[in-house]
């Protein structure tokens, strides 16, 4: 089997028939199909070893799908002793997309894991919601066993001003900082360690060189727009709005699906005056990712003062996609004001 991970578990054709994965039995017996190699793997064993599998496998596809309705299944499968590796930590990556807050007590939980590539994904749950307390929750594992988690631990607490730690936490992370930044300066040829450099400089408000470093990012890989999206917004935040315009339509010629690109350029325009041009970025933004709760906000506030109706709609697409942020939800009670709708029961 044309596979990476190097494992041998047994043949689980249930899983071709609910997800087109592959499976042993068909890789040789290619006249047959995935129901003949179910159905015999369940007569020669009639306990039922795939089971687990596919309730894995399901979840791993809901949070692909970004259906977070098995959220509680997922949280209780990442905290369970006995769950599988591999399956955890693909799962917590997935969770990167979910915007309900559950999440992060468990990647508390899961900071205590046994695997190394289990605690390093938890940590970076975790920084998308750096708060002090969280941050301080993160500086044990500046000092982890796993180099990997160390420098996880390092690139999270990156973004904390660094006048917003004591001395001590500050000498403390130090050397997990140092080994992180000589991980990112040993191939200059690699666009993903300019990239990454970038955000380094770019969390500490260090723009000019974010900027360099984006911009070295994107000269070696000019067909990926995330360094240009990235430098874009480093150009806005040192004021230059033209070079951040002009940077974002050298992402969408770059990338023409990257949606991070049309959102920024459609919010960039609403802001420098171009309402026509701004709702149209934004409408691609929703058409290449629909499930961007920001994109459908803002473009409902473009839209409201001549189509309340569209706007209404627009926002209820943001509060069911992300239901905690409490400005979705406001603007529904806005628009539904506005246009005297009364709620549904």
């Amino acid at each position: 089997m044309r596979r990476s991970d190097h494992s041998m578990r047994p043949p689980t054709p249930a899983t071709t028939l609910a997800y087109k994965s592959p499976n042993a039995c068909n890789d040789c017996h290619k006249d047959k199909d995935a129901h003949w190699a179910d159905t015999l793997v369940r007569q020669w064993h009639k306990q039922d070893y795939q089971a687990p599998v596919l309730a894995q496998g399901a979840l791993i596809d809901a949070a692909r799908k970004h259906d977070w309705s098995k959220l509680p299944k997922m949280l209780a499968y990442i905290q369970d002793p006995n769950h599988n590796t591999i399956f955890t930590a693909s799962l917590i990556r997935l969770l990167g997309a979910c915007p309900d807050s559950r999440k992060f007590a468990a990647m508390q939980s899961a900071l205590k894991d046994p695997s190394p590539l289990v605690r390093a994904n938890a940590v970076d749950v975790l920084a998308e919601h750096l708060d002090m307390p969280t941050a301080q929750a993160l500086v044990p594992y500046t000092k982890d066993e796993s180099r990997l988690v160390r420098l996880r631990a390092a690139a999270a607490l990156s973004q904390v001003p660094p006048n917003a730690l004591d001395e001590t936490t500050s000498a403390a992370i130090q050397p997990a900082t140092q080994e992180y930044i000589a991980s990112l300066t040993n191939r200059q040829d690699d666009f993903a360690q300019h990239l990454n450099m970038g955000n380094f400089h770019g969390n500490r408000g260090e723009l000019k060189k974010a900027v360099v470093e984006y911009e070295k990012a994107a000269a070696l890989r000019p067909e990926f727009a995330p360094p240009l999206v990235n430098a874009a917004v480093a150009y806005s935040q040192l004021g230059d709005m033209p070079k951040a315009e002009s940077t974002l339509r050298r992402a969408i010629a770059a990338e023409p699906t990257e949606p991070a690109a049309h959102f920024n350029l459609g919010l960039l325009l609403a802001e420098t005056g171009h309402p026509e041009e701004a709702q149209k970025e934004l409408r691609k933004t929703m058409q290449l990712d629909p499930s961007n709760a920001a994109a459908a906000y803002d473009l409902a506030v473009l839209v409201g003062k001549e189509n309340p109706k569209e706007a209404l709609g627009l926002c209820e697409k943001a509060a069911k996609l992300n239901p905690e942020n409490p400005k979705y939800s406001s603007a529904v009670g806005y628009y539904r004001e506005q246009l005297n709708v009364n709620e549904k029961p």
